[in-house]
């Protein structure tokens, strides 16, 4: 139940949208950046559904250059989170498991996107 609970407070977190980097008076504001996409695989699972309609987990598995069990966790969490659709079926006897983006996740990468896009302008400007 506690596990319920960290999750649903993590997407509502998410989905309050990011601070500004600067605040009016152009000063630094703490941002807080969404945890879940940051993750090196979550992240390449999310951009690379942001470019392809549907992946297979063996695609994906090999585009990540990953294990079975690496991809299956970092799935799963995205899955919880809502950001990403996971359809399972069978491809003749064997099983086919594809995965697409859901609009939660379109979402949260456009905001991750725009935050790191906030954070690389404020760097430079320095």
């Amino acid at each position: 139940m506690a596990k319920s609970s960290t999750v649903r407070q993590e997407r509502a977190q998410r989905e309050e949208g990011p601070s500004p980097v600067r605040s009016a008076a152009s000063q630094p504001v703490a941002v807080p950046l969404d945890r879940l996409i940051h993750e090196r695989i979550r992240l390449g699972i999310v951009s690379a559904l942001a470019v392809n309609r549907t992946l297979t987990f063996n695609e994906l598995k090999a585009l990540l250059k990953t294990t079975d069990g690496n991809l299956s966790v970092h799935a799963r969490k995205l899955e919880e989170a809502d950001y990403i659709l996971c359809t399972k079926s069978f491809d003749g006897r064997l099983p086919k498991t594809e995965y697409r983006l859901a609009p939660a996740g379109r979402k949260a990468l456009e905001r991750y996107l725009d935050h790191m896009e906030a954070l690389i302008r404020a760097t430079r400007e320095r």
